[in-house]
């Protein structure tokens, strides 16, 4: 009967409206969420392993600062004024070793060797995520972090140029390094082993635990005033940077900066875009609630006499209850459905232009979908529920 008394007096027109402004509000929503998720590792996804918004700053080299032997070290009270900034979180110093190092490794028999050099930063600035970014002495095995243009230089210049093979990421993970430390009139030969690739760091980077205890052995063992600073900031485009970086005649290395201002811009519209998606859907909601409370008001009376011959609010409630759950989940598949659609053209354009992006997979928006529907469908039954209880309660 309170089926019946449903399908009667509800109106298609406002429940069609309803739910075509309910689903555009959750494909707005589902889409800017999984398409942020889906396109922000091509900002992060090669330092995946240090913290995002960060800068590394080095004071400038110039020729009368050469000449004259001016330092161009941070003293304690820069690190402390940077410190103090409004902007900083937190700010680290790059750490040199004191002693010479080469590596070395065998390609087609060819047998290769340079000279280079090592840096380490605190390890509060690499993910604890990377569970090979350890060092212990007895091992003898070295976890190592190279710029990612170091792979392309072999690649594309010196491999190219002498016919040998290239080498991906994944391989060279996989190869261990000849690496020979010198110093203090000893030598000693331990295994390079390559964890990971950066886009951001110019630098040659292993563990500060490694760094401590090699400048021990080979080294002086004395701490030294650091040349760069590694600075994690609340906000890369806040303008206070800039301001304090000229003033102070600071620079910071290659694109860090605009990548964390694209990063910071991209969460920024993702924000707006997902902010017009949630007020339609509470337009949409509120239009699903006024044509119930219409149906309720036309069937008032009805509605009367079945609470007053023995059915439970609850009763009578349930079949309002269970249309606006019904209708919310079928927004929730269809809006699903259209995203997966929208979402392989992008990735088509995406992958095109970055191969090596690994976007994971839809649990993102399956995820808030789950969340935007369940919190809708209780509201949905409370209100529905209440207007049910003020009709009782006047008989």
């Amino acid at each position: 009967m309170l089926w019946k008394l449903l399908k009667q007096h509800i109106s298609v027109a406002q429940l069609a409206g309803f739910f075509l402004a309910n689903l555009c509000g959750m494909v707005i929503v589902l889409l800017s969420v999984q398409f942020y998720k889906d396109v922000l590792p091509v900002f992060t996804q090669g330092d995946s392993f240090m913290k995002k918004d960060y800068l590394i700053l080095s004071k400038k080299v110039s020729t009368l600062g050469s000449l004259v032997g001016k330092s161009n070290t941070f003293s304690a009270g820069d690190v402390d004024e940077i410190k103090k900034q409004p902007f900083t979180a937190e700010v680290g110093a790059f750490k040199p070793t004191q002693f010479r190092v080469s590596a070395g490794m065998g390609v087609q028999g060819m047998q290769m060797s340079t000279d280079m050099f090592f840096e380490s930063v605190p390890d509060r600035f690499v993910d604890a995520k990377l569970d090979r970014w350890k060092f212990d002495a007895s091992q003898e095995v070295i976890p190592i972090i190279v710029p990612r243009n170091y792979l392309n230089l072999y690649n594309f210049g010196f491999a190219q140029s002498r016919n040998l093979p290239k080498i991906s990421e994944g391989l060279v993970g996989m190869v261990n390094l000849d690496i020979r430390l010198m110093g203090n009139g000893q030598v000693k030969v331990m295994k390079g082993n390559i964890v990971g690739f950066s886009d951001r760091l110019n630098t040659i980077l292993v563990p500060e635990t490694f760094v401590d205890w090699a400048n021990k052995v080979y080294g002086t063992g004395q701490q030294t005033e650091p040349s760069r600073l590694i600075v994690e900031v609340h906000n890369p485009a806040d303008e206070r940077i800039a301001r304090f970086l000229k003033e102070k005649g600071y620079e910071t290395e290659g694109d860090k900066a605009d990548a964390g201002k694209t990063a910071w811009f991209l969460k920024l519209i993702v924000g707006i875009v997902m902010s017009v998606g949630l007020i339609i859907s509470i337009l949409s909601f509120y239009i699903l609630i006024l044509s119930i409370y219409l149906l309720l008001q036309k069937n008032t009376k009805k509605l009367e006499n079945l609470l007053l011959i023995g059915y439970s609010p609850a009763r009578v409630a349930r079949p309002y209850q269970v249309l606006s759950a019904a209708v919310n989940l079928l927004v929730l598949i269809l809006s699903l459905v259209v995203v997966c659609l929208i979402r392989g053209e992008y990735l088509d354009v995406v992958n095109g232009l970055f191969p090596d992006l690994n976007p994971g997979g839809l649990l993102p928006s399956c995820l808030v979908g789950g969340i935007l529907f369940v919190a809708v469908t209780i509201l949905n039954a409370i209100i529905v529920r209440r207007k049910i209880n003020e009709i009782w309660m006047r008989k």
